[in-house]
C-alpha cells in the first residue's frame, strides 16, 4: 500500500501563532515581556518550543542557558494546549489533498515532533483527525525525526508499505528523514521558510496543495 506521510507544523497548518503566544507567556512569567514576534519569529515558532524559548534567551543575553529552557519548556506546553487553536490554521488545500490521496488509495498519516497529544487535540479541534489513518509524535516512539524509524514506523501503523512511501515537510529534518528511509520527499515553498527548501533538493518542492497529488503519483505511482 502506497503511502503519504505529513509533517504537521508549518505543512498541513500554520501553527506558529499559538506557538509563539505560548512561549511568550513564559517569558511574560519570567518578568521580560512578550520576546518574540509572530511576524518575524514564526520559522524559529515551527521548529519546536525549545528553539523558541532559546532565541527569547538569547534577546536576554542568557541563551546558553539550558536549565531555563528545561525548567520553561513544560510550562510552554501547558500554555499552548490551553489556546492551542486560536490562531491555527490548515493551509489552503491541505485537506482537498488528502481526500484525494485517500480516495486515489493512498494511505494518508502524520509523523511530527509535536508531543503525540498535542497533536492529536490539535486535529481534534481542527475537526480532521479521523481523516488519517495513523499519527505518531514525538514521544510515541523511542526515535523521532531525524531518525528514519520514525517515518517508517508511522507508514507501518497506516498500513502501508515503507518502501512505497512519501514524506511531506517543510524543513531540513523533513529532508533529513526522507533521505535516511530511502523515501522521496516533497517540501513546500508556502510556509514561513519556503524560500529555504530549493537548497535542501527535496524531489519535489510544491507551491500549493493543489500540486501535491500528481506530484505523488509522479514519485511513488
Amino acid at each position: 500500500m502506497r503511502t503519504v506521510v505529513f509533517d504537521l507544523d508549518g505543512t498541513l497548518a500554520d501553527t506558529s501563532g499559538d506557538l509563539i503566544a505560548a512561549a511568550n507567556a513564559c517569558f511574560r512569567g519570567m518578568g521580560a515581556g512578550d520576546l518574540l514576534c509572530p511576524a518575524r519569529d514564526a520559522g524559529v515558532a515551527l521548529r519546536g518550543g525549545r528553539m523558541m524559548l532559546r532565541l527569547g534567551l538569547e534577546r536576554l543575553g542568557r541563551g546558553t542557558d539550558e536549565d531555563e529552557i528545561d525548567r520553561q519548556y513544560p510550562i510552554l506546553l501547558a500554555a499552548y494546549a490551553d489556546a492551542i487553536d486560536t490562531h491555527t490554521r490548515l493551509y489552503p488545500g491541505a485537506m482537498t489533498a488528502v481526500s484525494a490521496l485517500r480516495g486515489a488509495g493512498y494511505r494518508v498519516a502524520i509523523c511530527t515532533n509535536k508531543p503525540e497529544a498535542l497533536a492529536r487535540l490539535l486535529l481534534e479541534r481542527l475537526g480532521v483527525l479521523d481523516r488519517f489513518d495513523a499519527l505518531t509524535g514525538a514521544d510515541t516512539l523511542p526515535v523521532r525525526k531525524p531518525d528514519p524509524g520514525h517515518l517508517t514506523e508511522t507508514v507501518r501503523r497506516a498500513g502501508g508499505d515503507p518502501g512505497r512511501a512519501l514524506l511531506v515537510g517543510d524543513s531540513d529534518t523533513d529532508r533529513e528523514t526522507a533521505r535516511a528511509a530511502g523515501v522521496p520527499s516533497v517540501l513546500v515553498g508556502f510556509g514561513p521558510s519556503g524560500a529555504d527548501m530549493a537548497a535542501l533538493e527535496p524531489e519535489a518542492i510544491i507551491g500549493h496543495f493543489d500540486e501535491l497529488p500528481g506530484v505523488v503519483a509522479r514519485l511513488i505511482g
